[in-house]
């Protein structure tokens, strides 16, 4: 299903880069499989696409037609991991199901809560609160006052049947709530974390709510998993996570993500998060960026020309799902009349090409990615091989891929600015130096 062209690497690495990491990727291959190596307790990821619950996957199916025919609308609340995933698929594959997805929970602004509660209006709505300790700020508030909306517009019971959280299967805030209110649970898995958990529950079930073929979406991550367990430098996986390894070695530092489809922006917002939190530690790591052609062409296009030459670009084309022929002017006014009667996705593909030698030629290295019409299949597909290649690319950096140490960081740093009981000295210490 999916092409990987290097060719355009020729100039800027040598012949041998890849065998040269062999016997490397073959150890971080193994480690994947075997759940060994740094983090390897949150690697059930790996064969989750052929050993999820297949129980639990068709509550969430039930609870998505639930949520469907109850509600208008759907407040998915989460940050990070739980819910770039999720909106990464729904707004890659814009599915028309007659209910508005909307996500709360991921920042503090005053201005969007109350642009999303206008949103809303009197319309119903259920809400999908996905947090595995249940007192992260951002979604903790959220989930305060969606619930509180809730328990006024349908009462504390009616309200009980709109509520779907998502959380760990034993412990936590959330979870000791949603036992207490019977509210209907789904569980974030103890050996997947959070940036990887797209194709669990996490994301499953607002996925599923927005009226995505789940069952698809899966079979085309099981494809990709089938396809990437082979070892060796046929792999695609192997052969893209040695060159970006390669490039960084060389000097680069900022991987760039390009796409020629608008709806593909946020599952570039999650592919960032997926190498940025995995890759980023101990000092080392590719910086993960991305663009958006042609439109970044004409702001981001100088810089990736002709700046500095610390980067890389790897660019993802999808089949064109349908035609259309540009019209022809008898007037020429435009001077276009030479494309009349073209495919207007030929012209995508030529600004392609012409775009990656030109980058080429200006220092940058490209990595081309081809993929089928965009679908349920082709997001799975992709989904699992960014997965695959981040896990493979965080064992050759040594670093550990799963955790995320440095989040920790200003958490701390809010909770004691904001008088949370417990951090009284820190917060002293803290404000001391504002």
């Amino acid at each position: 299903m999916l092409k990987l062209d290097l060719s355009k690497l020729a100039t800027f690495l040598p012949q041998d880069y890849a065998a040269q990491r062999q016997d490397r990727l073959a150890k971080a291959a193994q480690m994947l499989d075997t759940h060994t190596g740094p983090g390897g307790d949150f690697t059930g990821w790996v064969y989750l696409p052929r050993d999820y619950d297949k129980e639990e996957f068709a509550r969430i199916q039930a609870a998505a037609q639930k949520i469907q025919s109850q509600s208008k609308a759907l407040v998915v609340i989460g940050i990070g991991g739980s819910y770039l995933g999720a909106r990464a698929v729904i707004e890659l594959l814009k599915p028309k199901s007659g209910l508005d997805i909307y996500f709360a929970g991921n920042g503090l602004s005053t201005d969007a809560l109350l642009e999303l509660i206008a949103a809303i209006g009197d319309r119903d709505f259920s809400v999908n609160v996905i947090s595995k300790s249940g007192t992260t700020t951002e979604p903790a508030v959220a989930f305060r006052i969606f619930k509180g909306m809730l328990e006024q517009k349908y009462g504390k019971e009616g309200a009980k049947e709109r509520i779907y959280t998502t959380t760990d299967k034993a412990r936590g805030a959330l979870k000791g709530l949603a036992d207490t209110e019977g509210y209907e649970e789904f569980v974030v898995p103890d050996d997947v974390g959070g940036r990887f958990s797209v194709l669990t529950p996490v994301g499953l079930l607002p996925i599923a709510a927005a009226g995505i073929d789940i069952a698809a979406l899966m079979d085309g991550a099981a494809q990709a998993m089938n396809e990437l367990s082979a070892p060796g430098l046929d792999n695609p996986a192997w052969q893209y996570a040695a060159a970006r390894h390669a490039l960084y070695e060389s000097g680069k530092k900022v991987e760039i993500l390009a796409c020629y489809e608008p709806c593909a922006r946020f599952f570039a917002e999650w592919w960032k998060q997926l190498f940025g939190e995995s890759e980023g530690k101990d000092g080392k790591g590719l910086m993960p960026a991305s663009v958006e052609f042609t439109a970044d062409l004409h702001s981001m296009g100088q810089y990736i020309q002709e700046g500095e030459r610390l980067m890389l670009e790897t660019v993802i084309k999808f089949a064109p799902k349908g035609e259309y022929l540009i019209p022809d002017d008898p007037a020429n006014v435009d001077g276009l009349n030479f494309l009349s009667g073209k495919p207007l996705a030929f012209v995508a593909e030529q600004a392609m090409r012409g775009t990656i030698l030109a980058h080429v030629d200006g220092g940058v290295p490209n990595v081309l990615i081809e993929m089928p019409q965009i679908c349920e299949k082709t997001a799975g597909y992709l989904i699992y091989f960014f997965e695959y290649v981040c896990g493979l690319s965080g064992h050759l950096l040594e670093v550990n891929p799963f955790n995320q140490p440095g989040v920790e960081a200003y958490k701390k740093n809010m909770f004691a600015l904001l008088g949370k009981p417990g951090y009284e000295d820190m917060k002293a210490e803290l404000e001391a130096r504002l």
